[in-house]
This record gives C-alpha cells, structure tokens and sequence, in this order.
C-alpha cells in the first residue's frame, strides 16, 4: 500500500469537507446574502478582539492561578495541599455557565465590581487555573522519585530541588497540555456573552438579531473563532511531538 504524505491526505479531506458543505447547502432553499457580513464588519471586529482580549487577560492570570496551585498541591504540610485541592475540585466540579453567573451576580455585587469584562475575564482565569494546576501537579509527580533522593543526598532543600532539578524536566511535559488548556479558554469565552460581554459570540447574535440572515451570522462566527485556535492547536501538536521525538505525526515509527 502506497503511504500518502499527510499533508495531501489534509488537503484532499479539507477539499472533499468544503465540497460537501457547498452541495449541501446550495441544495438548501435559501437566498444568500454575504453582504450582511461585510455590512456589520465592525461589530464581528470588535468581537474579535474583545475575545483576544479577554482570552489573553484570562490566560495570564489562570496560568499564575495554575502554577501557584498547583506548586502547593505537592508541597510539605497540610494546609496548602489542602487549600489547592479545595480550588481544584470547586472550579473543575461545577459548569462553568454557573461560574460565570455566580461571579457576575454574587461576587462582582459583593466587591463593588460592575464591568463584565473583567469578572469574565477573571471567571475564566480561576476555572483554566484549576486544570492547569493538575496539569502542573502530574507533570511534577511524572518525574522519577530517584531525582528527589539524589537531589537530598546533595545536600539540597525540598524548595531547592523542586526548584532546580524538577521543575525543568517537569516543564517540558507540561507545555502542550497547558496550551491545550488555552485553546480550550478561548472557546469556553464565548459563555461570557450571557453577562453582555461583546465578544463573538455576543457579536453575532447582535447581528442575527439585527438581520435575521442566521447561516450568514453564525458560518463566520465558527471560522473566527477558527481563525484563534488553529495556530495554538497545532502549536500543541508541535511541542507534544518535541517532548516525544520517536513519535511521527502521531504515529510510532
């Protein structure tokens, strides 16, 4: 059997999906009209970058969350595993829909704070945070246990050893779920149009409701949104294949 390289495979599939989309659709009784598009331009501009925005806010500060929690889940003592354990199964146990309202209605009342963008912002940071943090846990625990005994015998410290023998060979395993989590960030903000933030997917439900043209609205809203999490899932697929060199395009050789 003759092997076909993977990127033609990926552009005969992509061609083959886009055809079967047209024939689909031009079957459907329905009078297109893209100019709604290119009419409310502004609207999805803004969206898109309101996601960015957000997306980017709430991935600086959930990746702190994340990394602080999880450095406590394998530290001595009770109290801080205990702390990150509580973090962790609060936000990864309930929806994040439910997040959202609790911190829009419930907190942001109680601290004073009415803009939506930053409670979105800071809703999703808390609820990416808590995955990163098992993310980083595993990757800590997936070093050898032989690399604390020799680190002791050194001399070093708990701290110390975590710090400058753990920490570096953990980081590479844990990078391409950390950016998998990030992919998964920007398409969970499209909850925060709920609490009236303008990012995309509130953009263009201001458009289908201005215009009622609704494959016009949505079919580019999906390829925006595309357009934010292609280049971050194949950087994932880049780093995963890095960390593990005997693998080839997901393959074993």
């Amino acid at each position: 059997m003759v092997a076909v390289p993977r990127p033609v495979a990926r552009i005969v599939l992509l061609t083959a999906f886009a055809a079967g989309l047209y024939v689909v659709l031009s079957n459907i009784r329905y009078h297109w009209d893209w100019g709604v598009v290119w009419a409310y331009r502004e609207i999805y501009l803004y969206g898109l970058l309101t996601t960015m925005a957000v997306s980017a806010g709430a991935m600086a500060l959930g990746l702190v969350l994340g990394v602080s929690a999880g450095l406590a889940s394998v530290s001595r003592g009770a109290w801080l595993p205990e702390l990150a354990a509580l973090y962790v199964g609060a936000f990864r146990g309930t929806p994040l829909l439910v997040q959202v309202l609790i911190f829009y209605f419930c907190v942001g009342v109680v601290v004073r704070l009415d803009s939506p963008y930053v409670i979105g912002a800071v809703t999703l940071a808390f609820f990416s945070g808590a995955y990163i943090s098992e993310m980083v846990r595993a990757g800590i625990e997936s070093v050898d246990s032989g690399q604390w005994e020799a680190a002791a015998g050194t001399g070093l410290t708990h701290a110390q050893t975590l710090r400058h023998v753990i920490l570096p060979q953990a980081l590479r395993r844990m990078v391409p779920p950390v950016t998998g989590q990030f992919v998964s960030l920007i398409k969970d903000s499209s909850l925060l149009s709920i609490i009236a933030v303008r990012e995309l997917t509130k953009a263009a439900e201001v458009v289908n409701a201005a215009t009622y043209r609704t494959f016009e609205t949505y079919l580019p809203l999906a390829a925006l949104y595309l357009l934010l999490t292609w280049p971050l899932s194949r950087l994932t697929r880049r780093l995963e294949r890095g960390i593990h060199p005997h693998m080839a395009d997901g393959r074993r050789r």
